[in-house]
């Protein structure tokens, strides 16, 4: 829960207020009529607040008074004004407030809860301003500062490309183009031979009117330019856009990969992510186990307690896969099928899953239903993917043929036969 400050004086755009924050349980507002009762609660309770929204003439502050009251506390500001002047928007955006909007119409005040939940993602976004000049990397740092992200300077290319090297969690670089040693240019075209658009964002700069400049940045690896000089606004446009299409495609990424229902690899990405293990494996020669998992009876779920108690149990067990195996890869490979792999030798990983069974017994997943419970084969061994997750899957149909709820680890013979339900 986030505690929003809204100073407000008007009861039409109150009763909107008010409306919007019922639809929207993560933000708690604390309504203040004027500035003097803004004061009172800053002073009181400021630590507890998260951002604020404001209207720029009160009762009591009529031009704008209460924005610098609200700086002074360092709380993210919202501005939203009745009228539009062109002189006073670049007043408030210079003092660093995080947007100036008009009350025109709905959209208005559905951006501004944008910007709020915008702040809130904004807190883990790591910047890189990679800028030789001091005053241009002051302008940068203040405007995105106010927007809540994580700002780190660099006054050349060398230094930047030293920080990402050293810190390769930054989410987006800012670069100049003409910066002495390295240039921004060159320093894009070298992080792009490693980084992908969705690993670094990166917006070049350059005060250079030619148009090829721009054409040439975003050829080899930007993802946006902005020519100097630039306006606070249409700095944080650019961010703004320029992250939240990253957010698009790692949302995009994550869908290919992820099983919607149980929030585990789907089958494609288990393969992926498997191969990588092993050849990890491979070069530190070392065996890795594989287990093939699989719920009990659970065409009957199914048929006895209909579909939706069927997902819940497919819920509950990946969650308890979870929990109990968070450092290792877990899929589900379809249906009711999981698998699993594993540094640790096939005994621990078979006591472990012995371990869950009794937690899996718990899952609640219909009225009257009878425990839940699943058979596994577990194995070991240095080969490809296709034959360790085999070798498992004989395991786990020997596990069914010997009455289920177990897992095998050793066979009997070598013959495969046909899958048990």
């Amino acid at each position: 829960m986030r505690n929003i400050l809204v100073v407000e004086d008007s009861p039409l755009v109150l009763k909107i207020l008010e409306k919007m924050f019922h639809q929207q349980p993560d933000l708690q507002p604390l309504f203040c009529a004027t500035m003097a009762e803004a004061q009172l609660m800053l002073e009181t309770s400021a630590e507890l607040l998260f951002a604020a929204i404001i209207d720029l003439n009160l009762p009591d502050a009529p031009n704008g008074e209460i924005v610098d009251v609200v700086l002074h506390y360092q709380l993210p500001c919202i501005v939203l004004t009745g009228s539009y002047d062109e002189q006073r928007r670049e007043e408030m955006l210079l003092k660093g407030v995080v947007d100036y909007v008009q009350k025109e119409n709905q959209y208005s005040f559905d951006y501004a809860f944008r910007l709020l939940h915008r702040l809130e993602r904004n807190r883990s976004i790591k910047i890189l301003v990679a800028e030789d000049s001091p005053a241009t990397r002051h302008l940068i740092r203040n405007v995105l500062r106010s927007h809540l992200y994580q700002i780190h300077e660099a006054e050349d290319g060398e230094q930047a490309l030293r920080i990402l090297r050293e810190q390769p969690d930054f989410d987006l670089l800012i670069t100049d183009h003409s910066m002495p040693g390295l240039s921004g240019f060159e320093l894009t075209k070298l992080l792009r031979q490693k980084l992908k658009r969705h690993d670094l964002c990166i917006i070049g700069l350059s005060a250079d009117s030619k148009g090829s400049l721009t054409a040439q940045f975003i050829k080899h690896g930007a993802d946006d330019f902005l020519r100097k000089p630039f306006c606070p606004e249409e700095l944080t446009c650019r961010v703004t856009s320029t992250l939240e299409r990253r957010e698009m495609l790692q949302a995009l990424q994550r869908s290919a990969q992820i099983d919607s229902l149980t929030n585990l690899y789907n089958r494609r990405a288990f393969y992926e992510q498997a191969g990588h293990l092993l050849q990890a494996a491979e070069r530190t020669q070392r065996p890795v186990s594989v287990a093939m998992l699989d719920l009990d009876l659970f065409k009957r779920i199914n048929d006895n307690y209909g579909h939706a108690s069927g997902d819940a149990a497919l819920i509950g067990f990946a969650g308890l896969l979870q929990a109990a195996f968070g450092q290792t890869l877990i899929g589900r490979l379809g249906g009711e099928e999981f698998a699993l792999l594993s540094p640790l030798p096939a005994q621990q990983l078979s006591a472990q899953l012995d371990q869950l069974r009794q937690q899996c017994a718990g899952v609640q997943y219909a009225h009257n239903a009878p425990p839940l419970s699943f058979s596994a084969g577990v194995y070991q061994g240095r080969e490809d993917l296709s034959h360790l997750l085999h070798q498992a899957d004989l395991r786990l149909y020997q596990a069914k043929q010997q009455g289920r709820g177990r897992c095998c680890l050793e066979l009997d013979g070598q013959a495969a036969a046909p899958t048990i339900a």
